[in-house]
């Protein structure tokens, strides 16, 4: 909305974009585990609850190939490891699963995203929606979309 990042708050606001099922198939079959980190703090700043937030993940869960989905609750202030730009999700999908980072990709539409996945030691994507905040600088590749960037992750697995 008016060019900032707003999540659904609930069910009825879920939209998956054209061609995400598609590319995470793509993904899938091409071996790779396919974890979400994302921040909520929507939850922590009574905008919705965890309730909306853990049914829409189900909902996400049951509609398109993910592995996992891991939240974060907190908001800023509460100084987390788990919050993005804090590394601490994506460190704990790879312990708990023993996946090398350095061959792993971070895809995300935001800084933190970014970081994050900086942080944890994987190559980076950068999806450029335009939104009215800082974009981030350090980034391995850029895409329009999470279709063009499976294909930039499914060339460089096919290249090695």
């Amino acid at each position: 909305k008016n060019g900032n990042p707003h999540p659904p708050i609930n069910l009825e606001g879920v939209k998956i974009l054209k061609n995400v099922n598609k590319s995470l198939i793509s993904l899938k079959k091409s071996g790779f585990y396919l974890a979400v980190v994302t921040n909520q703090p929507d939850v922590s700043r009574k905008i919705t609850t965890k309730k909306e937030v853990e049914a829409i993940n189900k909902y996400l869960m049951s509609k398109l190939p993910l592995d996992e989905i891991n939240t974060c609750f907190h908001d800023n202030f509460h100084n987390c490891q788990c919050r993005k730009p804090s590394p601490g999700m994506i460190l704990d999908v790879a312990k708990k699963k023993n996946i090398d980072l350095t061959k792993s990709f971070m895809v995300g539409d935001r800084n933190s995203d970014i970081e994050a996945g900086k942080k944890a030691g994987c190559k980076t994507i950068f999806i450029d929606n335009n939104y009215n905040e800082e974009k981030p600088k350090n980034y391995d590749f850029k895409a329009a979309s999470l279709y063009a960037a499976s294909q930039i992750i499914l060339k460089g697995i096919n290249n090695d």
